[in-house]
């Protein structure tokens, strides 16, 4: 379990305990050349297997780009980390008259209760730089708000 921020349609950030998806799997696809030069490195055991020296070379991509991706986010006013919409959180939005537009940059999850006309009603937009979480008869619904 892992501790994220959500906000309330209060304004105010609480933590919430949500469980986090093991890992997305990515396909990537390189030359003879460099998986060659990777299965000498993993030989010589400077990595356990391919995908601890490709894991490591992300890393190491975003690390030198973090400032980048800092200031993109605070620009594009994206939540950074894991947020998750409870069907409480939606229902508390309906009432309330709003319409959420939801910005991302990690993982955004829709609880699996949560009836797809209720997203249709509450959730105006979604831009996830990373992972949407949702029950199929959400992502269908909501289809042309995703970007």
């Amino acid at each position: 379990m892992v501790k994220a921020w959500r906000k309330e349609v209060d304004g105010i950030m609480k933590p919430e305990l949500v469980r986090p998806a093991d890992s997305e799997k990515i396909t990537i696809n390189l030359g003879p050349i460099d998986l060659g030069q990777i299965d000498l490195l993993v030989s010589e055991g400077f990595y356990a297997n391919r995908s601890d020296l490709i894991r490591t070379a992300i890393r190491n991509q975003l690390q030198a780009h973090a400032e980048v991706v800092r200031q993109t986010v605070a620009r594009r006013s994206l939540v950074l980390g894991m947020h998750h919409y409870t069907r409480a959180d939606l229902e508390r939005a309906r009432e309330a008259g709003e319409r959420l537009q939801i910005q991302v940059l990690g993982m955004a999850s829709i609880a699996h209760d949560v009836p797809a006309e209720l997203a249709l009603e509450t959730i105006e937009s979604i831009v996830v730089l990373g992972a949407l979480h949702a029950s199929s008869a959400v992502k269908t619904a909501l289809a042309d708000r995703i970007r």
